[in-house]
């Protein structure tokens, strides 16, 4: 049979009954169009999880407090075990630190021109706004003078800048209160994103020294912050980093350490291990509706040859081989699955951007996932094809043409 009257009579068998393909390829429209739509929010979500870790800073260690009795530990923050003067001893005596900034924050209610707003404020030092990739929409960022003269000024990030002070305003030289303790606005950061408690705009920025002597009272710090040269560098750094403190803090024991560290690095594999598992059981689920939509497209067949015995007696009788018969009914089956691997592609993009306009989730059709959406979709029309066509094939001319 050549291949022009193959395609053919593939069409013909196909549109005599439109209602019934339709409803063939509907399974496997749904499940190309889940697999591609659940692996398209996975990837999204593993990308956002990815760059807002990354914005924290890159090539980055985190020094956290932490008391351990014995092998238990007391968990992250439980003591207050670390001190500004720790933070400067990292930055002067660890070699493959670039930057290090340590972080004491707090919570307060701030004021300004009548307006109030519950913020999250970060004491700090100037290298923060390196570190954490911070650019200035107007002023300055902290300077080493206002840590060392314990300066009462204040950089705001741009939504706190909007809820003080009306959106787009300019508050550099205007004054904010903060525990009923006046602050100079020096600067605004430009806006990074971010929401609840995470945002880096809804934020205020003064010196570490300034908010050790009017709101903690002591020389405790929370984090430090610590910036390797690169990111080979950075094993390297946290073992110099941990040996100065095990010793600055009288520790022999390292399973005693009353602080812990944390490798940005780790954080991000740790992360996207998660993601890449949460991806996969999505789109595991998702491929059931594959299974489902091949076992219908058997079904038809099946009852296609059922119907078209007569038809196939007949193609033998004058001349038809085996291969001829397996080879139509099988494409029968794959253009089938085919039509609705080009459904379900569109429908899987139509819902990843649905669900990122009105979800706000950050989705991302691959084009490994729609190639292997077609793959999939052509390997069900072989192997759930392939029994009926067999089938048809095998059949004896003679008893088909008698069959009623």
């Amino acid at each position: 049979m050549k291949t022009a009257d193959l395609f053919a009579e593939t069409y013909a068998s196909l549109t005599a009954n439109k209602t019934r393909s339709v409803l063939t390829i509907l399974g496997i429209v749904i499940g190309i169009g889940s697999v591609i739509s659940m692996v398209s929010i996975g990837q999204g979500a593993k990308n956002t999880i990815t760059e807002s870790i990354e914005s924290l800073g890159s090539n980055m260690v985190m020094v956290l407090p932490g008391m351990q009795t014995g092998s238990v530990s007391q968990g992250h923050g439980s003591a207050q075990s670390l001190t500004l003067a720790d933070a400067e001893a990292i930055a002067k005596e660890v070699t493959t630190a670039k930057a290090v900034a340590p972080e004491l924050s707090i919570r307060a209610q701030v004021t300004a021109k009548g307006t109030n707003t519950n913020v999250s404020i970060t004491a700090t030092t100037p290298d923060y706004a390196g570190l954490k990739s911070l650019d200035m929409e107007a002023g300055q960022f902290l300077s080493a003078q206002n840590v060392q003269s314990m300066s009462k000024v204040a950089v705001l990030g741009p939504t706190t800048r909007d809820d003080l002070f009306g959106a787009g305003a300019d508050p550099v030289g205007q004054t904010i209160r903060i525990k009923s303790i006046n602050f100079k606005v020096i600067g605004v950061t430009k806006a990074k994103g971010g929401s609840g408690f995470s945002n880096a705009d809804d934020i205020i920025f003064i010196p570490v020294t300034t908010g050790q002597q009017f709101f903690s009272g002591s020389d405790k710090v929370n984090i430090i912050d610590v910036q390797a040269v690169d990111e080979k560098s950075m094993v390297e750094m946290e073992a110099q980093i941990n040996n100065l403190l095990l010793d600055r803090h009288n520790i022999s024991d390292p399973l005693s350490a009353d602080f812990s560290t944390l490798n940005m690095t780790d954080i991000i594999a740790a992360a996207s291990t998660v993601t890449d598992t949460f991806t996969l059981f999505l789109a595991a689920i998702a491929a059931i509706s594959l299974l489902v939509g091949g076992i219908g497209i058997m079904n038809m067949m099946l009852t296609t040859v059922t119907e078209r015995t007569r038809e196939i007696g007949l193609r033998k009788a004058i001349g038809a081989t085996k291969g001829d018969i397996q080879r139509q009914f099988l494409v029968e089956a794959i253009t089938l699955t085919f039509l609705g691997g080009v459904a379900g592609v569109i429908l899987g993009w139509l819902i990843s951007f649905v669900v990122s306009k009105l979800a706000g989730i950050a989705t991302q059709v691959s084009l490994v996932s729609v190639l292997l959406a077609f793959g999939v979709s052509a390997g069900i029309g072989i192997i759930f094809g392939y029994y009926p066509a067999r089938r048809a094939a095998s059949f004896n001319p003679i008893e088909a043409l008698r069959y009623e």
